[in-house]
């Protein structure tokens, strides 16, 4: 892992804070679930406590690259995109596969993050960053998710917390 790099989530912040060590090296503005906080399995809520990046999807890809099931369709986001797709969860640019590592918190059963997909991931210019919205996950700007995407590698730590 690159130095002693780790990622704090703040759901009241709305902010995702990336350290090397005890030294801030970055925040971000974020935009997490508008359901709040919680664990269980279709929820549509963030998860709380320790997670490590267990995936990282996308590397290479052009900024707005749509993902539907981790996979690239091919397509760029386009607001015509999103009429014709109206109900459809935009996960754009970049992909950071989130796995809880709290056994019973948000590991196994029925508040398994991984099994959840929560991700922090790239989304539409047009939606608001920097107050709940998400259906769970953790959504950046693009240009902000591609250069965290490039600091952080898989095992990175993230603690997500209400405050």
């Amino acid at each position: 892992m690159k130095n002693n790099l780790h990622i704090e989530i703040n759901i009241k912040e709305q902010s995702l804070k990336l350290f090397d060590g005890d030294e801030l090296v970055k925040q971000y503005s974020i935009s997490t679930a508008s359901n709040g906080a919680g664990e269980l399995m279709d929820s549509e809520c963030t998860p709380r406590g320790l997670h490590i990046i267990s995936e990282k999807i996308g590397a290479g890809y052009a900024p707005d690259t749509v993902f539907v099931s981790r996979e690239p369709t091919g397509e760029l986001y386009t607001p015509d995109l999103r009429k014709q797709f109206p109900d459809r969860d935009w996960i754009l640019t970049r992909i950071l596969w989130l796995s809880g590592t709290e056994p019973g918190c948000n590991q196994g059963g029925d508040v398994d993050s991984h099994d959840r997909y929560i991700y922090i991931h790239g989304s539409p210019d047009d939606v608001e960053i920097g107050k709940p919205g998400s259906r769970g996950c953790i959504r950046m700007r693009n240009e902000d998710v591609m250069e965290l995407f490039d600091q952080v590698e898989e095992g990175t730590p993230v603690h997500i917390a209400e405050k």
